[in-house]
């Protein structure tokens, strides 16, 4: 088969719907030999980011000469402002040329021709359980364009049983129409510390001379980190400690960041590069993942991989990927999370044990795994819709 991919995400947005598009592609691309792909990028501004981008994926791919690139002289926003707000009717297959399937790993279709066969995946529903955590604009947005790409969609992936469930509940899709498809973790999420990476981290990120708790995701309200805060003031008070919270500022983030400069304990640390975060797991003492809402929840499965204790929340689909291997906290329960928290730090034998557990969970989640997966709903899925 001929399949386009739009990789926009995968090239554009360094963590999140970004880093999910880039590791599921690149085992994609690793595993199917005998299918030719077409990646569609928005590529305005990437210059030498791109061709470094290129190489590295002709490396990737199991059949280079089956891999073409066909780039879009735009910004991913003039691209969704020309296809999903403006409806430009100009179809992806005018770019990438004829193909059999077009997939989009990041919520919204392309106009498409009606013979192409398409895949989406949506990785959560959250602007609409939670409207309360965007803003109006923005929210406004995803309630055209993503059930317009759904209903359009031949069928579509969630991350999760939650996203599944929601996609039914809220939206109406058949059942037949999705199926979950779980991320994945990469190998340099392990336990293996470099011998100098304390002292690395306290050089270039001066943190981690105090122990610290992790949180690690967007600066946004569905994150819940004022009331992680709030759960760590009394830990703070008591002890020598930190929490480093790591992620980009987004919508809605000045109440956090106001918050957060009146803890002195607190560090907000802004974007991490990906080659950094498996340190920065190994040597928490704990990551807390209170969030409200997820489609699925990178952060529990890295912190898991590299060995570090993980306290999560109960919602959505947060207990999908910690399942026993961590201590899950109802995100509204601040008391609660003061709580757990303090065991964690305090309760070597269960550190222990959350360490064991978590490496053995993490094992479960593997990119191979899932591009295979996803092989197997294009094969047995769409291309017999």
């Amino acid at each position: 088969m001929r399949i386009a991919i739009d990789y926009t995400a995968a090239a554009r947005q360094g963590a999140g719907i970004g880093r999910y598009a880039r590791e599921l592609i690149d085992a994609i691309l690793g595993t199917a030999s005998k299918h030719t792909f077409v990646l569609l990028t928005a590529v305005a501004g990437l210059s030498e980011t791109w061709a470094r981008a290129q190489r590295q994926l002709r490396e990737t791919a199991a059949n280079p000469a089956g891999l073409a690139f066909r780039d879009l002289p735009l910004t991913d926003e003039w691209m969704a402002r020309l296809w999903q707000r403006l409806r430009l009717p100009l179809p992806a297959e005018w770019i990438t040329g004829r193909v059999d399937v077009f997939y989009s790993p990041d919520f919204v279709l392309p106009p498409l021709q009606r013979r192409t066969r398409a895949l989406l995946t949506v990785h959560d529903l959250s602007f609409l359980r939670h409207p309360e955590t965007f803003p109006p604009k923005l929210s406004a947005y995803l309630n055209q364009a993503v059930p317009r790409s759904v209903a359009r969609a031949d069928h579509i992936l969630a991350d999760s049983e939650a996203t599944r469930r929601d996609l039914l509940d809220l939206l109406h899709v058949p059942p037949t129409k999705v199926t979950t498809l779980h991320g994945g973790v990469t190998a340099r999420f392990s336990p293996q510390a470099a011998h100098d990476e304390r002292a690395r981290l306290q050089a270039q990120y001066g943190i981690g001379a105090r122990p610290y708790i992790l949180a690690v995701g967007t600066v946004q309200p569905r994150k819940n980190y004022i009331r992680l805060m709030e759960a760590c003031d009394p830990l703070a008070a008591q002890r020598a400690l930190d929490l480093v919270i790591v992620g980009r500022p987004a919508w809605l983030s000045d109440p956090i960041v106001v918050a957060a400069e009146q803890r002195a304990y607190v560090h907000l640390m802004g974007f991490f590069a990906d080659a950094d975060l498996p340190a920065l797991y190994r040597q928490a003492e704990a990551l807390a993942f209170p969030s409200v809402y997820e489609g699925f929840g990178f952060p529990p499965l890295e912190a898991m991989a590299c060995g570090a204790p993980v306290v999560a929340s109960t919602a959505s689909s947060v207990p999908e990927v910690v399942g026993d291997a961590g201590l899950l906290i109802d995100p509204l329960d601040v008391a609660a999370w003061t709580a757990a928290l303090t065991q964690v730090l305090d309760d070597q034998a269960l550190r222990a044990h959350l360490r064991q557990a978590g490496l053995a969970r993490a094992a479960t989640f593997t990119w191979t795994r899932t591009a295979q997966a996803w092989l197997d709903v294009v094969t047995t899925r769409i291309s017999t819709t």
